[in-house]
């Protein structure tokens, strides 16, 4: 046996921890143990799994609860998957016939709504954003309900 540390062969045995022997190297006086577990982790299939059913619509809890995985680990799968995603493909034509869809929504409590306007291309184009709002509601003191951009952008 050799310290992974140095590679020195002079190694001696120094107790056990975890029902594992631990040995101390003579030379540089560091521990290890002889044999080391691979690392934890969920496989290949158990991700893909719990990405389709994210995919088709199934709640990060819904999922743990049938699959057992938590679901801040769906969460962190779905943001990695999100980073690999390529950018949207820039358009220099504006299409001819086009969608706008609205989402309301609230953040934290169900006083503060907030409005998702989408822009959206033909169908058969293949349904990509083509800009987007998002928008608070205010009222002011007459009374009247006043909308407030919080972000805009193009695709």
């Amino acid at each position: 046996m050799q310290c992974p540390y140095c590679q020195s062969t002079e190694v001696r045995k120094n107790g056990k921890r975890k029902g594992k022997q631990n040995h101390i190297c003579v030379h540089c006086c560091r521990q290890f143990i002889d044999v080391y577990d691979p690392p934890k982790g969920y496989s290949d299939e158990i991700k893909q799994q719990c990405l389709k059913l994210y995919v088709n619509g199934m709640g990060f809890r819904a999922i743990q609860r049938s699959t057992g995985v938590h679901h801040t680990t769906i969460i962190y799968w779905v943001k990695q998957i999100g980073l690999q995603l390529p950018d949207a493909p820039s358009s220099d034509e504006i299409p001819e016939v086009g969608e706008l869809d609205e989402l309301e929504t609230f953040v934290s409590s169900k006083k503060n709504k907030i409005w998702l306007w989408l822009q959206l291309a033909q169908k058969n184009e293949g349904s990509r954003v083509l800009s987007y709002l998002l928008v608070s509601r205010v009222v002011c003191v007459d009374g009247c309900p006043h909308f407030s951009s919080l972000t805009s952008g193009r695709q």
